[in-house]
């Protein structure tokens, strides 16, 4: 409760201040008073956080993301995923190593590798205010759901090192495929054989909304927890059901009220758990920030001044190598189609600079740090663990920040102008679907009237029905240019959108002067609601 009263004031302050103030950042600064006053203070349980929030999450970004981009795009996705990852570990872990020279290499390398991976929820919630283009912006999706595997990966290995004092390369290539590629597989398989079996149900027994969307709202969680049992990535388990999902979803085996009911349910989860994550990782500062404080002498030498600067050089130091990373892939880019340098390097060298401020680090980041473990093998303490704690929350604070007001800057000139193209295509679908639909409409309306004696009402029905698909078909062969076009397609909207108003305000009327009852008057709005939702 205190979660989702807290993410309802932060939308309304949002509002209130015209969103000058982006909602992710005014839900952590909610956050942050709310875990100044213990009494409703919530804990954060990592564990707990990883198994509530992240698979249905992941599962709907997996879900809505394009397919098709994400295959075309896989050589980008998976050089940011993985080649990235282990970039940013090495370098920032040399970094803090040579900072904090007391600090071993195995906490620096842990350090750095839960710092690395970005996280899809806090970017997709700043992505949503910027005009990134969108072959960019799902190569950035892409890249945010799949590092996750590959840097807690690396942070697990690092602590285990720390803890022993030995590691193994071999061993861990080996863990590493076996979590990825065992996440994959079982969120295919629960997706499939789930959808599969609903599917059959639907079929045999008739479908029912409600439960079809109960079992979407599962199937994150069955692969998520599925995977985690056998020791694979239930973080890749939850994308891969996802994905799965979307793939599935075009076989068209749901019925039409199912899939609206479900994608409003599926909405408002997405925007309490987003809000939910922000919040509780804002409510968390206080307490961590109170106990460095206390513990500062652990630090030795190191004094709240020198912490901002440590903060401050890690976060630009992953701006840094995401850009020399990005910069690579384009000069390899350019060797392997033998192009030379050309006038639009400009346009691609703010491109890099998107790329490298877009690395937004979020609750994932957070939720690795903490589990940390207090104590090493010998029973020391272990090194530098609340300096860590603090550092990723300055720097989840700090990229985030940096992602809101610095992107709009280095993205003005690279988003195009609509073009109509896609406006075009979809024309011409709409036209190939009327011409279809009107050929069934005929079918079906002969085998209906075929031999009664009331045919005529049949032929008058189908040719009612047929005249809607004619005008759409009429309407797109007239169109002289894309630009009266959408003029008209903007004028039409606009004048709908007048009469339904007017619909609507008079079954209101009539259902408060009782000439109409109350369920005919909820059936009615609904109808023109719907009608206005397509608008």
């Amino acid at each position: 409760m205190v979660l989702l009263v807290a993410v309802l004031v932060a939308s309304i302050l949002t509002r209130a201040l015209h969103q000058k103030i982006p909602l992710p950042l005014m839900q952590i600064a909610v956050g942050v008073l709310v875990g100044m006053v213990p009494s409703l203070r919530v804990e954060f349980d990592p564990q707990l956080f990883f198994l509530l929030f992240l698979p249905p999450l992941l599962f709907l970004d997996g879900w809505r993301i394009p397919k098709a981009d994400l295959f075309r795009d896989s050589k980008p996705i998976l050089a940011l995923s993985l080649g990235l990852v282990v970039f940013t570990v090495l370098g920032i872990a040399v970094l803090l190593n040579g900072m904090v020279p007391d600090m071993p290499l195995a906490v620096a390398i842990a350090v750095a590798a839960v710092l690395s991976p970005t996280d899809p929820v806090a970017f997709s919630a700043v992505a949503a205010k910027a005009p990134i283009p969108k072959r960019l912006l799902h190569i950035l999706e892409g890249e945010s759901l799949l590092n996750d595997a590959t840097g807690l990966v690396f942070f697990r290995f690092a602590v285990a090192a720390a803890m022993t004092g030995s590691f193994s390369v071999w061993a861990g290539a080996g863990t590493f495929v076996y979590l990825a590629v065992g996440g994959i597989a079982i969120g295919y398989g629960v997706t499939r054989v789930i959808t599969w079996t609903k599917a059959w149900a639907s079929r045999s027994f008739g479908e029912e909304p409600g439960v079809q969307t109960l079992i979407s709202l599962l199937i994150p969680f069955v692969a998520y927890m599925l995977a985690e049992e056998v020791h694979c990535s239930g973080i890749l388990a939850a994308v891969s059901a996802g994905v799965t999902m979307g793939m599935m979803e075009f076989k068209g085996q749901v019925l039409a009220v199912t899939r609206l009911r479900r994608n409003a349910v599926w909405d408002t989860v997405q925007y309490a758990l987003n809000g939910f994550i922000f919040v509780l990782l804002g409510g968390q500062f206080p307490a961590i920030i109170t106990k460095v404080a206390n513990d500062v002498g652990e630090f030795s030498e190191t004094t709240p001044a020198l912490l901002a600067m440590y903060i401050l050089a890690v976060t630009l130091g992953m701006v840094v190598l995401r850009f020399v990373w990005v910069w690579m892939m384009f000069q390899i880019a350019y060797f392997r189609r033998g192009l030379a340098r050309r006038a639009e390097d400009k346009a691609n060298f703010r491109l890099m600079a998107v790329l490298s401020l877009a690395g937004v680090r979020g609750a994932i980041t957070l939720a690795g740090v903490l589990t940390l473990p207090w104590f090493l093998a010998d029973g020391s303490l272990f090194p530098h663990r609340d300096m860590a704690i603090l550092m990723a929350c300055g720097v989840i604070v700090l990229s985030m920040v940096i992602a809101t007001f610095a992107l709009p800057y280095a993205l003005k000139g690279l988003t195009a102008l609509p073009d109509g193209s896609a406006r075009v295509r979809a024309e011409r679908v709409r036209r190939v679907t009327a011409m279809a639909a009107i050929k069934a409409i005929e079918k079906a309306q002969h085998k209906m009237s075929d031999g009664r004696a009331d045919a005529d009402l049949y032929n008058e029905a189908a040719a009612h029905v047929m005249e809607y698909y004619r005008l759409r078909i009429f309407k797109n062969i007239r169109e002289d240019s894309n630009a009266i076009a959408m003029k008209m397609e903007q004028v039409e909207r606009e004048l709908a959108l007048v009469g339904l108003k007017a619909e609507r305000a008079e079954i209101y009327r009539m259902a408060n002067d009782k000439k109409i009852d109350e369920l005919t008057a909820r059936r009615l709005v609904a109808e023109v609601d719907l009608m206005e939702a397509r608008l």
